[in-house]
């Protein structure tokens, strides 16, 4: 891996294992861009929450404390903690100690590695965790000082070798390498050591990371997309708890570049329709996984017997018109002949929504439905079309809901109200402004998909 770089690059891991995918988003290399504007809070809702684990990551004296110190700063609360691997050196032997010149702290073997994973799991069972302190200039820890950390909503695990044990980084839900040139890194070491460590130089750069930064704490524009994507976590961690029937699509940042590009104003009809439509497809992909399936084995061409599975039979997809109906191509193209019905549903003034036309399979009733609306909003629409559906004779059961995005309002109104059905969705936005927009949204989907805005 390069010590410098002049752009952003992301990997992402996947979850067979330690291969990558990446997207590279060039970036300023020195001066800060202008201050983005920082999304709100996620709703505060009573349940429990599942910490998002960070690893942070880097040679020695490459800024890891410093992109700590800026993503705790950005993140604008109180939730969040910071655990140094180096609280959990393990105290030398009076013969290391007489030896310590020659001894190697960068090295596995001089962390208690076992203690370090207590600490974290007890955090992420929500108990707070009385951490070590250590004293760099006698090479042991104060056997009377403790640093009682609590539990948060992240938990950010800085150190040089933070990736080195796979049970830690199990535990992690990103992973961040920082990377910084050697010159650099080494005299920032000498200062550094010659005044408060003692140590000698050994660099060390350790493996699998989400997220690789160059230049530390000078690259704004990763730290401000990181922040943005824990933001983005945290409320999706509190409604997939609240309601185990909503189901957001595996983030990566191919995923989150997509959305990127289909959130920006100025991109241009055939892009915002290009990506749109490779996003769909995640979802469609991802809805038709939650239907049920039947045993069935198979031939191959070596005359050897495979045990697979068939897929659901019974199937059809309705949109609510309009926008509903740009992913219709995506499930055609998922499901041959699929048979596929639509809704329209009106906006009458103050008196709320009014059902204006439906056509729907004669068989309806047999089947299971794929609903399709990219954007939930304030569910009202939703609501409407699913129990259109259930007084058609659909289980309520049988019933996915697909969509791009979905705000935290339209979530809560619809899993409230039908708690059988699945949704399934690309992202959870933060909120529903005072007009009732998903914020940050990307706008009017079925007018910028089909060409029709201003």
């Amino acid at each position: 891996m390069p010590e410098a770089t002049t752009s952003i690059d992301y990997v992402m891991e996947k979850a067979s294992g330690p291969h990558f995918s990446g997207l590279r988003i060039d970036g300023p290399t020195s001066s800060p861009p202008a201050s983005s504007a920082t999304a709100p809070s996620v709703a505060d809702v009573n349940a429990p929450k599942q910490p998002f684990v960070i690893g942070v990551s880097g040679g020695t004296a490459s800024g890891k404390t410093t992109v700590c110190d800026m993503i705790i700063q950005q993140l604008h609360d109180h939730r969040v903690v910071l655990v140094n691997q180096d609280s959990f050196y393990r105290g030398l032997t009076p013969e290391e100690s007489e030896r310590v010149h020659e001894y190697n702290f960068d090295h596995p073997d001089a962390f208690d590695t076992e203690q370090l994973l207590d600490c974290i799991k007890t955090l992420k069972s929500g108990q707070p965790y009385q951490v070590p302190i250590y004293d760099f200039k006698k090479h042991r820890r104060c056997s009377d000082s403790f640093r009682l950390v609590n539990a948060s909503d992240v938990i950010i695990l800085e150190g040089i070798l933070v990736f080195h044990d796979q049970r830690v980084r199990s535990l992690m839900n990103m992973k961040i390498f920082v990377d910084t040139d050697a010159d650099v890194r080494l005299a920032r070491r000498i200062r550094r050591d010659t005044v408060e460590r003692g140590r000698d130089l050994d660099s060390v750069l350790e493996q699998y990371a989400d997220v690789i930064i160059p230049r530390g704490g000078d690259n704004h524009v990763a730290i401000d997309l990181i922040v943005q994507h824990i933001h983005t976590k945290l409320g999706q961690h509190d409604l997939c708890k609240i309601y185990p029937n909503v189901y957001v699509i595996q983030s990566t940042f191919q995923i989150r570049g997509m959305h990127t590009l289909i959130r920006d104003r100025g991109i241009s009809k055939h892009d915002f329709v290009f990506y749109s439509d490779r996003l769909i497809r995640l979802v469609v992909e991802h809805g038709l996984g939650h239907l049920p399936f039947t045993e069935k084995q198979v031939v191959t061409p070596t005359g050897s017997m495979y045990t697979g599975v068939d897929f659901c039979k019974k199937l059809c997809g309705v949109s609510i018109v309009r926008s509903g109906e740009s992913m219709e191509n995506a499930l055609r193209a998922c499901c041959k002949g699929i048979k596929i019905g639509k809704i329209l549903i009106h906006r009458d003034g103050d008196n709320g929504k009014q059902l204006i036309y439906e056509k729907l399979p004669n068989d309806i009733s047999e089947r299971h439905v794929l609903l399709l609306d990219p954007v939930l909003a304030t569910g009202n629409s939703a609501n409407q079309a699913i129990q259109l559906l259930i007084e058609k004779g659909v289980p309520e059961s049988h019933i996915i809901f697909l969509n791009l995005i979905s705000a935290p309002e339209g979530i809560h109104c619809v899993c409230k109200r039908f708690p059988s059905l699945k949704i399934v969705t690309s992202e959870i936005d933060v909120a529903l402004n005072e007009e009732f927009r998903v914020i940050p949204g990307l706008g009017e989907f079925g007018d910028r998909y089909f060409g029709t805005d201003d």
